[in-house]
């Protein structure tokens, strides 16, 4: 039974053997150049944006060869200018049939080091590397008679140019914001970061799109077992497709079913490179200019850039202003709902007597109606978003104005209702976190339905479930409510406050622990 075993082993890894032989085998560039262009035009289903310029070099055309490349993905006028004008002019007069031999080797070697004028050439031998490489924005360039042909950067094309990031506005801070182009988003972390020890790692991600995934960090600074737990859970992932950073976040956040996200995104390269000088690991997706960073914690989210930009005291006021209009956005209507349900005592008596004749001809329940307002305020905010920029502006204020007016007149909703959900959404713009925005927005309804529920005790225990919930959560192991809990007593110089920069000088702990050291300059004082 044992040796019957074996000689299955033995004939399975020999025909493992035999077909990836033969898979080699038709990988390989062929010698004839006509079979390469057949064989390549096949592959991509005759498609007719892929252009296929066949030339002869040399004095008296001696060589044959082909340009291949993708129309749309390259800079026409680049390879018009160093890669035609380089095979069709410069060596119209040299005998390039004396620069080789059987082998060919010499002659490509003549052509890649003394003739192309481009920057990045890499050699290609395998039709599968070629396709992925034309497909890449690069230039394939082949020969009749060799197995061996050059890819060439030529990366072009119609593309956004670098603006200033829609959903990341600030009055004082720089105003470029990252692009749907990989290099151009690395380009712009490597101008801030001008650090040999700043390293990219790329990646393809998708079967079928084959997405380029950049890992960033700061070596010396990020945490080693962070920068490996992010390798290892970009390689576990195997997909068709990687459209959006989107798709990334979801296959690789530490837990899927919470409302809070775990992973920080930013359109701002300002934002991106001060994350990565604290430790921690960006990664960009091509297509996309939503940068990613991780490990991430909560306070993160009530941070802008124009912290830093401005004094400490200013700072930490806006700060300040954000965490108050983070729990109005929250709890607002719960609240009202439960003082004017369950909780009339609380309120003095002139207001309670103006709020009971306001309510006086509203048929709902204080749940109903604020439900009823709250609904319809997220759908114009909805629709407002989607419609036409032109037009999405005014619809939404007028919307909300004749709504609201008419729900008072008509005795659907109380003055004092309107005024709380009006209060409510300002509040929730002032979180400048689009995911944390939308978090607070859906737990608003559960609170308002404890506060109908249990009144004020409802609202604590629904704050203590909440609470509990993020403490339990980890964004790349690192505690998601630190500096809060664990409490961190260093840390806490940039959490709610924002110490002057002189106090700042330790990274966060929790997140760099390798280079904690950031500043080493003392109180500023006035010369005696």
């Amino acid at each position: 039974m044992k040796k019957k075993w074996e000689d299955l082993q033995k004939n399975a890894n020999k025909k493992n053997s035999q077909n990836s032989q033969t898979q080699a085998k038709n990988d390989a560039i062929e010698v004839s150049l006509n079979e390469n262009i057949n064989k390549i035009k096949e592959m991509v289903g005759n498609s007719d944006d892929i252009i296929t310029r066949e030339i002869r070099i040399g004095k008296e055309g001696k060589v044959r060869c082909c340009l291949l490349y993708t129309d749309g993905l390259i800079d026409s006028q680049a390879h018009q200018n160093f890669i035609m004008e380089s095979l069709m002019i410069d060596l119209r007069t040299t005998d390039i049939q004396a620069e080789q031999d059987s082998t060919g080797l010499p002659l490509l070697s003549y052509l890649k080091e003394m003739v192309l004028t481009v920057g990045d050439i890499q050699d290609v031998m395998d039709i599968s590397v070629l396709i992925d490489s034309l497909l890449s924005a690069k230039v394939i360039l082949l020969f009749d008679g060799y197995q061996q042909g050059f890819a060439i950067e030529m990366q072009g094309g119609k593309e956004r140019s670098v603006e200033e990031p829609a959903t990341e506005s600030v009055v004082r801070g720089p105003r470029e914001g990252f692009t749907e182009n990989l290099r151009v988003n690395t380009s712009l972390l490597r101008k801030r970061i001008k650090d040999h020890n700043l390293w990219f790692e790329t990646r393809k991600i998708g079967k079928v799109t084959k997405t380029g995934v950049t890992i960033v960090h700061i070596k010396g600074i990020a945490n080693d077992k962070v920068v490996e737990e992010v390798r290892k859970r970009l390689d576990r992932i195997s997909i068709d497709s990687i459209l959006e950073s989107g798709y990334i976040e979801e296959l690789i956040q530490d837990k899927t079913w919470t409302l809070f996200p775990t992973m920080f995104h930013s359109e701002r390269p300002d934002s991106i490179a001060a994350d990565l000088l604290e430790g921690r690991v960006a990664i960009l997706v091509d297509g996309t200019p939503f940068v990613m960073t991780v490990p991430v914690v909560f306070p993160q989210f009530l941070q802008s850039p124009e912290d830093y930009y401005n004094r400490a005291d200013i700072a930490t006021l806006l700060r300040f202003l954000r965490y108050f209009g983070l729990f109005i956005a929250l709890l607002a209507p719960s609240l009202y709902i439960a003082i004017t349900t369950f909780h009339q005592e609380m309120l003095p008596t002139q207001l309670l007597i103006s709020l009971a004749a306001q309510r006086e001809g509203v048929p709902f329940p204080a749940f109903i109606e604020a439900l009823a307002m709250e609904l319809t305020f997220e759908i114009l905010r909805e629709a407002g978003l989607r419609m036409p920029r032109a037009i999405s502006q005014a619809v939404s204020i007028v919307g909300t104005l004749v709504i609201g007016t008419a729900a008072v007149e008509a005795g659907f909703a109380s003055a004092a209702m309107v005024i709380v959900v009006a209060i409510t959404a300002i509040s929730s713009f002032t979180v400048n976190n689009y995911e944390l925005a939308i978090a607070i927005r859906i737990l608003r309804f559960p609170f308002m339905a404890l506060a109908a529920s249990f009144g004020l005790f409802g609202i604590i225990v629904g704050l203590i479930a909440m609470v509990l919930h993020m403490c339990s959560l980890r964004s790349f192991g690192v505690p998601y409510m630190a500096p809060f809990g664990p409490f961190i007593k260093d840390d806490q110089k940039d959490a709610i406050f924002r110490f002057p920069r002189w106090a700042m000088f330790s990274r966060p702990r929790l997140i760099s622990q390798l280079n904690m050291k950031r500043e080493d300059s003392p109180a500023p004082k006035p010369e005696s």
